[in-house]
Order: C-alpha cells, then structure tokens, then sequence
C-alpha cells in the first residue's frame, strides 16, 4: 500500500483526498525531527514538504520515495540533483499561492507607505495626530520596479498598476515584448531601473546565481528614499549591507517577510529597526493558500501512483525522460 508522509501537518481536504484511495495510507510527522524521520521516511513512498530540508541524509532513509511534493514554489532546501539521481521527481503548487503572496506585497508597502504601525500605536494610546507624526505617501504616480515576473511579480505588477503605480519589470528571461505586451516598462539597465524607482519589490527564486543579488552595489544604486519590498527569499539579500541602508537613510523603509536564516534571531539588526516592518514568512499562508498548495501535493502525488504526473509541476523534469 503506498504510504504518504507529511512533514508538519497540511489542510483536511488534502488529507482527505488521499484518504479517500483506499490503496494509500497517510501520515502527519508532527513534529518532525530525526527519530521522527527515521522512524517514518523508510516506509514512504511520496513526502509532503513544508519547510523541512530535504538533503541526502534524509534521503538515505527514504529508500521507497518516489515523489517529494513541496508544499509551495521555493525549493531552495531540497537537494534537487540528489532526488534526480533517484529519478524521484520534485513537484511544488506553482499557482496556489501567487494571489496570497503578491497581496502580501502590497500589503507591506501600504503598511510603509502609511506608517500603519505608527498610527495604530498612537491610536490606541490617544495620541490623536499629535506632532510630531511620520511622512506617508501616495502610492499612485510612485515608480515601483518588479525584480522577477513570473506568476507572482506578474501579480504584483497588475495590482501596483491598479494603485496608478507606473510599473518597471526587470527580467532577463522574460521576453520584452512579453512584459510591453502586459502594460509594463522592461528594464534592460539594472542601474537606470533602480535609479528610478521609488520602491522595489523582489520576486526571484532563490539559487547560486540569484543569492545576494541585493548587495550593498544593489542598495547603493538604489535611488535615495527609496523603499525594499521582499516576499521571496531572505537569502536573495544582504541584510547586513540592508540595515546599513535603512540606518543611513539611504533607504527610507523596508517590508519584509523573509530573513536569510529562519526563523530570524534576536540579534537580526533589521528586527530592531523603526524603518523597517517585518513578517514571519507568512505571505503564502492565508486559509485559500494553505488549501490549493496542499490539494495541489496531493493530487500531484496521486497522479504519480497513478502514472500520470503532470510535468508542468515538476521541477527536475529529466526525470519523467528516464521514468518514461
């Protein structure tokens, strides 16, 4: 009988789904340590990912895997040439939660753009606009640049646009005509786009070549008083060379829902910033989210006991070449 192993628990309906093959039995690891993977990975035959690292010590202990299912897009804590060595193929639910995340964007740069923390702490202790109070800004007729444009930037980008934002795109793997054709400007100069962009928000995954791309060159080129927005991966950005930049002035705010080390530490000099308004890497997680990436692990999971796995969901698709 194929056994799905969950790491941390997922939505009911998921679970139900699969439940519901008489042939597969699930189980949720929860909480998911090493006598927990020990005890459960051997007997697996399809993994549910969530923010466990999955390395080639996890995996000697998964001798029957034939699926990871990561529970969102980023991948960057699976050991993706060590599951192809397996031929075991690594899915994610690239359209559950692009709505999710990229509202969360907007939602960070609303929350900077109107002081909102400021003001419901004044609120509640009865400081009725008393001086002195912090600049907001409009977002309409602000320049924001959209680093990535895949499903999410691409959302962002349509909602900035909706708030009368005049929208710049840099992506190099995005055709031109591509990002015209969706009412945008693209940018070839990384320079000149940062140069003029009041805000820039960051939607790139998160590997070797994009790691650190928002270094202290980065930040400088920065126009001044500009405002960082990142929901995809901490590790795309210096946050030492950041704080300098928010301590400065150089930037004048950043939202942010992810840190290069998780859950982000005490001693993270961003946390004790009043520039600076942070998440705990929750963009993805609203209740409609948490539904579509779990039923999308799932389904993917059984369309492979089935033989049928969609490749449009698989990231390592030489694979499905060897399985074929």
């Amino acid at each position: 009988m194929p056994h799905v192993v969950c790491l941390r628990p997922v939505h009911p309906e998921a679970l139900a789904l699969l439940r519901a093959r008489e042939s597969v039995t699930v189980e949720v690891l929860d909480p998911v340590n090493e006598e927990t993977i020990a005890a459960s990975i051997p007997k697996a035959e399809a993994v549910i990912v969530r923010a466990t690292p999955i390395n080639r010590a996890f995996l000697a202990h998964a001798k029957n895997l034939r699926i990871v299912a990561r529970h969102g897009v980023g991948y960057d804590a699976v050991d993706v040439p060590a599951l192809t060595e397996r031929g075991i193929p690594l899915t994610v639910t690239p359209d559950a939660n692009a709505v999710s995340v990229a509202e969360h964007a907007m939602m960070l740069l609303l929350n900077v753009a109107r002081q909102a923390r400021f003001y419901d702490t004044a609120t509640r202790e009865l400081r009725w606009s008393n001086p002195p109070v912090p600049a907001t800004f409009d977002l309409a007729g602000r320049t924001i640049l959209v680093m990535g444009f895949g499903r999410i930037g691409g959302r962002v980008a349509r909602l900035a646009a909706a708030f009368g934002m005049n929208v710049l795109v840099r992506d190099p793997f995005i055709p031109q005509n591509t990002i015209k054709g969706a009412g945008f400007r693209p940018v070839k100069d990384l320079a000149a786009g940062l140069a003029e962009a009041d805000v820039v928000t960051i939607h790139l995954p998160s590997n070797e070549k994009t790691r650190g791309t928002v270094n202290g060159e980065f930040l400088a080129g920065m126009k001044r008083g500009a405002v960082l927005v990142n929901t995809a991966r901490g590790t795309l950005v210096d946050e030492a060379a950041l704080a300098g930049a928010l301590t400065s002035g150089h930037l004048s705010a950043a939202g942010l829902d992810v840190f290069w080390e998780e859950p982000a530490q005490a001693d993270n000099p961003l946390l004790r910033l009043p520039n600076v308004i942070v998440t705990p890497h929750t963009a993805a997680a609203t209740e409609q989210s948490l539904r579509r990436m779990a039923l999308s692990c799932a389904e993917s999971i059984l369309q492979v006991f089935d033989g049928k796995l969609d490749p449009d969901v698989v990231i390592n698709q030489e694979v499905l070449r060897g399985n074929a």
